[in-house]
């Protein structure tokens, strides 16, 4: 291949290395840039079926749904957590198919952060992109937490199961939240070339585990001689408890649950570095995941509403509410010991998922210097070929997320909410330019402030289909970005309050903060090259 010249999207830290190279007179060395215009740093491990593998297992969405389907039962009970979940997922397969169209076009491991930073144009592209890129990381970082949390509370209940007389403490919860998220934060550190391995078999469990949940509580009750709750319960009987005067407010604000579940449609996308032909596999791992997504968690919801026979146990549980449908399903330990084990064991893996793609996020902004200490997590590990340092970083993080959780019982609540807002104001950073700058039309137009100049990958809606698609997305984003900040239930205090604006807010002054210490010398990512400018040769300082 020819030699190919730097070009403005490599990293800082790239570009000095050449130069140094140049300087002591040294060969250069043979370098692989991609489609980004960085060196591609990170081994291709995964396949297009792996890639499918991290999505269905890093969104997980029957066991999410399962794991947090208290906060939703309060806002309609079982037919407010259906039809609410239908709802969402409408919106959401907008969102990625939005996405999609957009990986498809730039793939990068920097997702949203690198999309955001190209759809405003070269003008306001540098500070939007910024903020979506502090937006993404710190979601990833409470969807990591949220997933550790439904773990060891679900260990808690298996321990509560044979002891009757257990009284659980958030302090409980705490320890097997460490103990979990540092192992699945090893197993991310340690097991690099393992993962698409590991994945496959958390793919299994996810598929198998809702398949035998789904018939155990089908068939269950009927053998156990508890029988089944009533169409009209699971369908028709609405049962508003958030004291708020207003149902369809209720219903918009019980979305929430079902957008945790489902809110992850950018995963696969931070991959995109170790998967050959991203621009047509990421789009179709999005999809995959979606789809495999809404119909386990749909069937596996409509499973266990049936196999509900004392709303009031459920709602009063003194931990883990899906412990309580289980053993009402089972009417047996053991049964609903094997049952939470079956949610257990692709929480896991989901959390070790959600590591993966925390770790990558906050690697790609800080190899842009966008964060505090980017030349040390920016680096990869010459050993275990990944993002090391950035990884520690989030479990360092996510520790100190959990302490909050012993502090206060209403935590948990807070991160799911500030998962779902700063994804989706992430997304919203990228989808809402690229409708402003008409989106594909201007891609051979001269170079402006407001012109993106993106050409259309493999996966392309089309004009019209296109924007309609864009517009809902972002306008389902904009309103209910709202919504989920308001308090779960009133009346409220302190406690029960919902500090997801707080915590959104909190972020987002931070990251503008820093905006005014580095966002002078900040560059940012740039257009990503074509096929016909990327090429496997020799790295070399422009002179």
């Amino acid at each position: 291949m020819a030699a190919t010249t730097e070009k403005t999207t490599m990293p800082s830290s790239d570009s000095e290395k050449g130069t140094n190279m140049a300087e002591k007179g040294q060969a250069p060395q043979l370098m692989e840039v991609n489609e980004t215009g960085h060196v591609q740093e990170l081994e291709r491990n995964f396949s297009l079926f792996s890639i499918c593998a991290v999505g269905i297992v890093t969104g997980n969405t029957w066991a999410a749904l399962g794991g947090s389907i208290v906060i939703a039962i309060y806002n309609g009970g079982p037919p407010g957590v259906l039809y609410e979940f239908i709802a969402v997922s409408i919106f959401y397969w907008l969102i990625a198919a939005s996405l999609a169209e957009l990986a498809s076009s730039m793939p990068s491991s920097a997702g949203v952060y690198h999309w955001a930073s190209i759809t405003p144009g070269p003008k306001y592209g540098r500070i939007i992109g910024w903020f979506a890129g502090w937006w993404n990381t710190f979601a990833w970082m409470c969807g990591t937490a949220t997933m550790a949390s439904i773990s060891g509370q679900i260990c808690v209940a298996m321990y509560g199961l044979y002891h009757p007389d257990y009284a659980p403490e958030r302090w409980h919860v705490f320890i097997a939240y460490l103990i979990i998220t540092w192992t699945c934060c090893s197993i991310v550190l340690f097991a690099n070339r393992a993962l698409p391995t590991i994945n496959t078999i958390g793919l299994f469990f996810i598929l198998a585990g809702v398949f035998i949940t789904i018939i155990a509580c089908v068939t269950l009750p009927h053998t156990a001689g508890t029988g089944y709750a009533s169409s009209s319960f699971v369908w028709a009987e609405w049962s508003n408890q958030t004291g708020y005067s207003s149902n369809g407010f209720v219903f918009c604000a019980g979305m929430l649950n079902g957008a945790y579940a489902v809110g992850t449609p950018d995963c696969v996308s931070h991959l995109a570095e170790e998967i050959p032909n991203p621009k047509r596999n990421v789009p179709f791992a999005i999809a995959a995941q979606m789809v495999t997504g809404f119909v386990t968690a749909f069937c596996f919801a409509i499973a266990i509403f049936y196999s509900i026979s004392d709303m009031d146990a459920v709602l009063g549980a003194p931990y883990f509410p899906l412990a309580f449908i289980y053993a009402q399903a089972t009417s047996s330990r053991a049964g609903t010991t094997g049952l939470l084990f079956l949610i257990l064991v692709p929480i896991l893996c989901c959390c070790t998922g959600t590591f993966i793609t925390c770790g990558r996020c906050l690697w790609t902004i800080a190899r842009d210097e966008a964060v505090p200490f980017s030349g040390t997590l920016s680096k990869i590990h010459p050993k275990h070929k990944n993002p090391f340092n950035a990884t520690i970083f989030c479990g360092v993080f996510c520790t100190i997320l959990g302490s909050i959780y012993v502090g206060s019982s209403t935590a948990f609540n807070a991160f799911v909410g500030s998962f779902v807002v700063l994804t989706t104001l992430s997304y919203v950073a990228a989808i809402l330019p690229f409708i402003f700058t008409r989106r594909f039309s201007r891609m051979s137009a001269t170079p402006g402030p407001f012109t993106n100049n993106m050409r259309p990958g493999p996966y392309q809606m089309g004009h019209y289909l296109g924007y309609a698609v864009n517009i809902i997305a972002c306008s389902y984003i904009l309103v209910f970005a709202v919504i989920y900040c308001f308090p779960y239930a009133k009346p409220f205090d302190a406690v029960s309050m919902n500090y997801a604006s707080l915590i959104t807010g909190s972020m987002t002054i931070f990251a503008a903060s820093w905006w005014f210490v580095k966002g002078g010398n900040y560059i940012g990512p740039r257009a990503l090259l074509h096929d016909e400018d990327v090429t496997h040769g020799v790295m070399q300082s422009s002179t």
